[in-house]
């Protein structure tokens, strides 16, 4: 994926600029400081300057659409005509965030009416006036249905610039949502009619592509695996995993095996994520590979090619959103509660994203893979401790939304099953989460990420142009 590029351009009105000496520059050097910012949040700002009459404002959009902007931040830097506004708005048809920064937190009374000319003041007065033409700037978008969001504060405001932050990110997250290859493998679990996924929808919301995979082509793969490669595989499960001196070296190999072969169908198929399930006949080889496949699926998750089991499609891309953050993203379902604690206890088996684990990450052997066939390796961890985001995709009566709480990973006993297992609070308490998180109609799945990310998630799907609900 190329540069992300974002389009950044200030409003006011020329009139003011013969009358006022000195206001077209100080606002021209704050907008300079405010794309100087922007640019750190590793996208390409296209700064197209101060627009102050309507053939500006069709210029700027004329530079923006040649660029491919995927957003456009607009500066109000004094009083400005809407005029100024709407055609770079109507002619893109990209989000608008619209940032009301006046210089400093509060103007300096004294000073200002100590300047002793009321020209002067005037112009000082212009200097500060951006929230002026806010409500005229939401009026018109609204009369035109143009989506658009606002950031208020001050130019040094961390407040403001963590909410800019965030829209940054939730504009990398998007594009790399659409620029993703999600595959698919095998068929969904029988009869778990919540995973179930209009895949054609969620194309339509997210701009994926699908690729649909067949366990013959991973079978064929795997065969053409030689020795060395798994031994590098054994090494690389060494270096990333605590393993258990209960695993046998033939579970090992068998998994290192298909490890390979994952990698394999990765790379062929340019995947950026992946939700399989499959059974196959007792002792079909088809099932020895699927048997296996925990370990590897938990190395490609660790490294940014997130896999979910149960063919849990909806739960991929969330785990694909918050790996995009920087959150990791873990395949995740609450189970049980701890009434005496005020904690859910969450976890899941299969695939997990090491990179999010409280300390070491075991790879321990099961006897049984409850629910699916066969036996084999497991990853067992916790998530670390501190705060989390849960994220679910979900597909409803009236469409696709983003569902979403934050919480705390918090210390205490789990359950040594050979899974993911963890311990999380919530500001509403155990029994609100549980209540208010299952009326709100996800699957059984969820993502699980690292610190506190209902801000970005908020701004990403205010891009998408869906719901998003926040639990708690």
């Amino acid at each position: 994926m190329g540069k992300i590029c974002i389009g950044l351009f200030g409003i006011g009105l020329d009139t003011y600029w013969a009358q006022f000496d000195g206001l077209l520059d100080r606002i021209k050097g704050y907008q300079k400081s405010i794309g100087e910012k922007l640019s750190k949040n590793g996208l390409e700002v296209i700064d197209a300057g101060l627009v102050d009459n309507p053939d500006k404002a069709r210029a700027a959009a004329a530079l923006f659409a040649e660029k491919r902007v995927e957003a456009v931040f607009l500066y109000i830097s004094t009083y400005a005509l809407s005029h100024t506004v709407l055609p770079v708005a109507q002619n893109l048809k990209v989000p608008v965030i619209i940032l009301n920064l006046q210089p400093v937190e509060a103007i300096d009374y004294e000073a200002f009416n100590a300047l002793g000319d009321r020209g002067k003041m005037t112009g000082e007065w212009l200097a500060h006036c951006q929230a002026c033409p806010l409500p005229e700037i939401a009026n018109v978008f609204n009369t035109a249905g143009l989506d658009y969001d606002m950031v208020t504060g001050w130019l040094d405001d961390p407040e403001a610039w963590q909410e800019i932050s965030d829209w940054c990110s939730a504009i990398q997250v998007k594009a790399v949502l659409r620029d993703s290859r999600i595959g698919i493998l095998g068929h969904y679990y029988c009869g778990m009619l919540d995973v179930y996924t209009d895949i054609t929808l969620l194309a339509s919301v997210f701009g994926s592509h699908f690729e649909l995979l067949e366990i013959d082509e991973l079978k064929a793969l795997r065969d053409s695996i030689s020795l060395q490669q798994i031994q590098e595989k054994r090494r690389q499960f060494e270096k990333e995993f605590t393993v258990s001196t209960e695993c046998s070296g033939e579970e090992l190999n068998r998994a290192a095996h298909t490890s390979c072969a994952l990698d394999a169908l990765v790379g062929k198929k340019r995947l950026d994520a992946m939700a399989y399930y499959y059974e196959g006949w007792d002792g079909n080889e088809h099932e020895n590979i699927i048997t296996s496949v925990i370990a590897g699926n938990t190395l490609l998750t660790a490294h940014h090619v997130p896999t979910a089991g149960e063919c849990e499609v909806k739960n991929v891309i969330a785990m694909k959103i918050l790996d995009a953050m920087g959150a990791g993203g873990s395949f995740a379902e609450f189970y049980a509660m701890d009434f005496r604690d005020d904690v859910v206890l969450w976890g899941h088996d299969g695939p997990a994203h090491t990179a999010i684990a409280e300390g070491s990450v075991g790879l321990v052997p099961l006897p049984v893979y409850h629910g699916k066939p066969g036996k084999g390796l497991s990853i067992q961890m916790s998530v670390k401790h501190g705060p989390v985001t849960i994220l679910s995709v979900v597909q409803g009566p009236g469409g696709t939304f983003l569902l979403c709480a934050e919480g705390e990973s918090v210390p205490g006993p789990v359950l040594q099953t050979g899974n993911t297992n963890s311990r999380y609070r919530f500001s509403i308490g155990a029994k609100q989460f549980v209540n208010r998180w299952s009326k709100a109609g996800p699957a059984h799945h969820s993502a699980i990420g690292i610190g506190h990310m209902a801000g970005k998630i908020e701004k990403l799907a205010a891009l998408w142009g869906i719901e998003c609900l926040k639990i708690c």
